[in-house]
C-alpha cells in the first residue's frame, strides 16, 4: 500500500472509530433507556421503527447531496445532525415525552445517520482509486470492521458502566460530546478525493440526473438489484436482534438493572465484530464467489439465531449473542466489496444510500412485528420468528449470483477506471501480493 492510500485508510479508519464510539456508548442500554422512559415493548421498537423510517425518507436525497454537494460535507451535516437530535432524545428521557415526539426525534436520527450511510463508504473508494490502491477492498473494510469492533467494545462496555454509575440518560450525552469532537476532526482531515460533484445549471436539474443514473446502476443493474432486495429481510432482523438481545439477555441472567451485564453483552458483539473484520479477506479466500460466501452465511446466520431463541441459559444465548456477531462481521465486508464493483463513482453514494434504504425499509416493517411478538409470547419466540423471515433473503442472494457479475469473482482493485467512471475489476489470484 502506497503512502498516498494509507493516509486515505487512517482517515477512514479514524472516521469510523469516532462515528461508532458515539453511537455504542447507547447500543448495550437503547431499549432499556426506551423502557425507563415509559415505553411498552411495542413502543420501544415502534420508536426504533420510526428511526429506520426516517432512514428510509432521507437515504436517497442525503444520498444526492453526497454525490452533488460532496461526501465531506455530508459527513459534517450528518454530526450535527445527530449531537442535536440525541440531546433531544436525552430531554425526552428526562420530561418522559409522550410516545408521538418520540417517533419525530427518532425520525429525525434517522436522518443524521443518512448523510453518514453512503458517503463515508463512497469517499473511502473513490479516494483510494484516487491513491492508486491495489490492494482489495475486503482488506480495507475488513479493517473498518475491526475498529468499529474495538469502538463498540470501549463504547458499550463504558456506556454501560456509566448508566450503571449515574443514569441511562448520561451515555446519551457522552454521545453527543463525540459527535462534536468528530466534526472538528473530519473537518480537518476529510477532504474528496478522485471525485467532482456534477456540475449543471439548477440543483433541480443535478438531483434528478443523479438520480436517474443511480437507478440505472442499482434497481436496473440486475445483481445490484438483487442484493438490494435481500437487504430489507437481513438488515430488518438484524436492527431488532442487535436491539432485543439486551432486554432477552437480562431476561435471562435474572436481574432486569444489571446495565453492565447489557453493555458486556454488546462487548461480546464488539470482540465477534473485531475477529470477524480480520478474518473476512482471509475467508474471502476460500470461496471461488463472493456470493457463494454471503449465502453460507446467511444460512449460517438463520441457524444461530433459531438457536438463540431456543438457548436455555444466559451462557448459552452469549456464546451464540458472539457467533451472530461474527457472521455479520465477516460477511458485511464481502458485501460491501461486491456492490462497491458494479457501482460507477459519480452515483456511488445514491447508490450504497438506495441500498441501506432497502435494509432500513425492511427494518420499519419487521422491528414492529417483531417486537409485537415479544410481547405476546417471548423474546425467545421473536428471534425464531426473525430467523424465519430472513430465510426470504436466500433466494435473492441466489438470484444476484445467477447473474455471473465480474465483480463475483473479483479478488483486487484496479487503480485506472473503465469509461463511465465504473472501477475496473482484477483476476488477480488469491496468492497475490495485495494489502
Amino acid at each position: 500500500m502506497n503512502d498516498r492510500a494509507r493516509s486515505v485508510q487512517r482517515t477512514y479508519l479514524i472516521l469510523m472509530l469516532g462515528n461508532t464510539l458515539a453511537a455504542s456508548f447507547i447500543w448495550g442500554i437503547n431499549t432499556l433507556f426506551l423502557l425507563d422512559a415509559g415505553l411498552s415493548n411495542l413502543e420501544a421498537f415502534a420508536a426504533n421503527a420510526f428511526f429506520t423510517a426516517g432512514m428510509v425518507l432521507f437515504e436517497i436525497p442525503t444520498g444526492v447531496v453526497a454525490d452533488t454537494a460532496g461526501r465531506r460535507l455530508s459527513y459534517l451535516l450528518g454530526t450535527l445532525t445527530l449531537a442535536v437530535t440525541t440531546a433531544m432524545y436525552y430531554a425526552l428521557w428526562v420530561t418522559h415525552g409522550p410516545f408521538v415526539l418520540w417517533a419525530v426525534v427518532s425520525v429525525l436520527l434517522g436522518l443524521g445517520f443518512t448523510f453518514f450511510s453512503g458517503a463515508v463508504e463512497a469517499w473511502l473508494v473513490d479516494a483510494l482509486h484516487h491513491a492508486r490502491y491495489e490492494g482489495t477492498l475486503e482488506a480495507v473494510m475488513g479493517r473498518g470492521q475491526m475498529v468499529t469492533g474495538i469502538a463498540t467494545l470501549g463504547g458499550s462496555v463504558l456506556g454501560g458502566f456509566v448508566a450503571q454509575q449515574t443514569s441511562l440518560g448520561v451515555p446519551f450525552l457522552m454521545r453527543v460530546g463525540v459527535l462534536l469532537i468528530m466534526f472538528v476532526v473530519a473537518g480537518k482531515l476529510m477532504f474528496d478525493q478522485g471525485f467532482e460533484p456534477e456540475q449543471h445549471a439548477t440543483p433541480l436539474k443535478a438531483v434528478r440526473r443523479t438520480l436517474d443514473a443511480s437507478i440505472t446502476h442499482g434497481l436496473k443493474n440486475p445483481p445490484v438489484r438483487w442484493m438490494m432486495l435481500s437487504a430489507p429481510f437481513t438488515a430488518g432482523v438484524g436492527f431488532y436482534t442487535f436491539y432485543a438481545l439486551q432486554p432477552y439477555l437480562l431476561d435471562l441472567y435474572g436481574n432486569p438493572d444489571a446495565y453492565t451485564v447489557a453493555g458486556l453483552a454488546a462487548a461480546l458483539v464488539a470482540l465477534a465484530q473485531i475477529v470477524g473484520g480480520a478474518l473476512a479477506p482471509h475467508i474471502r479466500g476460500l470461496f471461488a464467489k463472493r456470493t457463494t460466501a454471503l449465502i453460507v452465511f446467511a444460512v449460517a446466520t438463520i441457524a444461530v439465531m433459531v438457536g438463540i431463541g431456543l438457548a436455555p441459559s444466559f451462557w448459552v444465548a452469549l456464546v451464540l449473542c458472539a457467533a451472530w456477531g461474527l457472521l455479520f462481521a465477516a460477511s458485511m465486508p464481502i458485501r460491501q466489496a461486491y456492490v462497491n464493483d458494479m457501482i460507477p463513482s459519480k452515483q456511488r453514494a445514491t447508490v450504497l444510500s438506495f441500498d441501506s434504504l432497502m435494509g432500513s425499509a425492511g427494518g420499519v416493517v419487521v422491528q414492529p412485528v417483531l417486537g409485537r411478538s415479544a410481547d405476546v409470547y417471548s423474546y425467545g419466540t421473536s428471534f425464531v420468528v426473525g430467523a424465519a423471515i430472513q430465510v426470504l433473503a436466500v433466494p435473492f442472494l441466489l438470484l444476484s449470483r445467477g447473474q455471473r457479475p465480474p465483480a463475483d469473482e473479483a479478488r483486487a482493485v484496479v487503480a485506472t477506471p473503465q469509461a463511465g467512471g465504473v472501477l475496473n475489476v482484477s483476476g488477480v489470484e488469491p496468492h497475490a501480493e495485495v494489502e
